[in-house]
């Protein structure tokens, strides 16, 4: 009996999209970005799973579904140290970490209580100023709001 058992906490997947490394806070607003919900493929999440980089962490597979760089880097606004994992065949063929892009369109909500999109139905439209502490300046109001206050839609 003083064998040592070791388990994968989620299953393999065979084809599909591994996003790891997601901090537990905000692994269900990258559902949201992602439209995870909306989707039939087969999903798996995980919350609070043990890392031993960041000692807790989220993870989301979606099985036969690749989904588009633009549309993963969305999730550098909540979780810019993601890892995004591509699975063929059980193997990963393509590993890289997240990067947030120069623009966020109709992501992210506005702070500003005046500004024009919380007034009219428009998209929301932010510039990145700062990739590195992630601050974002509205395109049309020109609020610039810091990773701990981003909203997201």
């Amino acid at each position: 009996m003083g064998e040592s058992k070791k388990e994968l906490a989620v299953a393999a997947l065979e084809n599909g999209t591994v996003i790891d490394h997601i901090p537990p806070s905000a692994l269900f607003k990258v559902v949201n970005i992602l439209g995870i919900t909306k989707l039939d493929n087969g999903i798996t999440i995980g919350n609070n799973l043990d890392s031993r980089r960041y000692g807790k962490k989220g993870i989301i597979k979606v099985a036969d579904l690749f989904f588009p760089e633009d549309t993963l880097n969305r999730i550098a606004l909540i979780a810019p140290n993601a890892k995004i994992n591509v699975i063929r065949d059980f193997k990963i063929v393509n590993k890289h970490t997240v990067s947030l892009p120069d623009d966020i369109i109709d992501i992210v909500k506005c702070n500003n209580p005046k500004c024009i999109t919380n007034n009219e139905p428009m998209k929301t439209h932010f510039e990145v100023i700062d990739k590195e502490n992630v601050t974002i300046k509205c395109h049309y109001c020109e609020r610039t709001t810091n990773k701990d206050d981003i909203v997201i839609k």
